[in-house]
């Protein structure tokens, strides 16, 4: 019996970017409830347990609201852009550009939150771009991707 393969994406056309659907989704949604819930509490707060919270104590409540945002944020903004000239691979706020020859292989095992690159120099990084979370999006993004890399 032959082995089993993934019918072969057609490649799409460049410049093309993927980005995750689900975790961007989620970010937007978890940071209207962290700042809402924030909000709503300070709101039903009688004015006596106001009067009794100091400023450094506000700034650092405000602190931690703005760094979970950051945080849902920095998965948001992840993405994976596909040029002429090679990839540019933003994951959180870290972006890396990526020359085809640079990229050798993408995978996306079973299990795997998001797809790995096996670079030229033996190394591997994510690519937090596409998401498996994303379901059959995400493996028709790696088929284009895997497309695009056999293509170059």
């Amino acid at each position: 019996m032959p082995p089993v393969t993934e019918p072969a994406a057609p490649e799409p056309g460049l410049p093309r970017t993927w980005r995750p659907l689900g975790p961007r989704i989620a970010a937007f949604a978890f940071s209207v409830v962290l700042i809402g819930a924030f909000a709503m509490l300070w709101v039903t707060f009688p004015q006596q347990t106001k009067d009794a919270v100091s400023p450094l104590q506000r700034a650092t409540v405000i602190f931690f609201i703005g760094l979970g945002v950051a945080l849902l944020n920095g998965l948001a903004r992840s993405r994976i852009t596909a040029s002429d000239t090679g990839l540019v691979v933003v994951n959180g706020y870290r972006k890396r550009e990526l020359a085809w020859a640079q990229v050798v292989a993408v995978h996306l095992p079973p299990g795997a939150p998001w797809p790995t690159l096996d670079l030229d120099d033996g190394s591997s990084m994510s690519a937090m771009g596409i998401h498996a979370s994303d379901g059959p999006r995400a493996k028709t993004q790696v088929g284009e991707l895997r497309a695009l890399l056999a293509a170059r």
